[in-house]
């Protein structure tokens, strides 16, 4: 994989980049000026992020995630990853057939649901999930594969189904990685 140097991150306009982070030269980032990446972090091939995100450190986006931040915005905390295909909107059209759709459409014909996306620390998404738009998935939460995402979640807990539901509770020993790690980096 082939990652931006430092240098070529700095003239993209990002509103903010970390020390270490790797974002790999096939991942398309829109609005940079809009765009946070936290140190230690990386973005993997294919990936595309738009609109106001802000990504803490030691984050992972693996191949082919959108995170869609739209006005509203996603936040992914320290230490949290997206496996592949992962899907995170902060927008969203309205299905119903009541109003008009998609981007080609002005504002007046057409009713989004705009809503912020927490996602919180250790948070690790399941490859093929989708997030929808108001969902904040609390810390420590595991989301299986291919899970759908409409509600928010309580902490430490694996979820997983369309929608997901609590299936399980997620052990907190990852708590002392971290101390340990943060300690090593210091």
């Amino acid at each position: 994989m082939s990652y931006y140097s430092c240098d070529e991150l700095v003239r993209m306009g990002f509103q903010n980049v970390g020390k270490n982070v790797l974002v790999s030269t096939k991942a398309s980032i829109y609005n940079c000026d809009s765009v946070s990446i936290g140190e230690k972090s990386r973005i993997d091939d294919y990936c595309v992020i738009s609109g106001n995100v802000t990504i803490g450190k030691h984050v992972h986006l693996a191949a082919g995630c959108l995170v869609a931040g739209g006005e509203k915005g996603v936040c992914i905390e320290d230490f949290a990853g997206l496996a592949y295909h992962v899907m995170v909107f902060s927008q969203s059209d309205d299905y119903s057939g009541m109003t008009l759709t998609n981007p080609t459409v002005p504002d007046e014909y057409k009713r989004e649901r705009k809503l912020r996306v927490v996602l919180g620390r250790h948070v690790i998404v399941g490859a093929g999930s989708i997030v929808f738009p108001g969902v904040s998935i609390a810390e420590g939460c595991a989301i299986g594969a291919l899970s759908l995402l409409q509600d928010s979640t309580e902490p430490w807990g694996v979820y997983a189904g369309r929608p997901a539901v609590r299936v399980n509770e997620r052990r907190r020993k990852l708590l002392e990685l971290e101390a340990g790690l943060l300690l090593k980096d210091e």
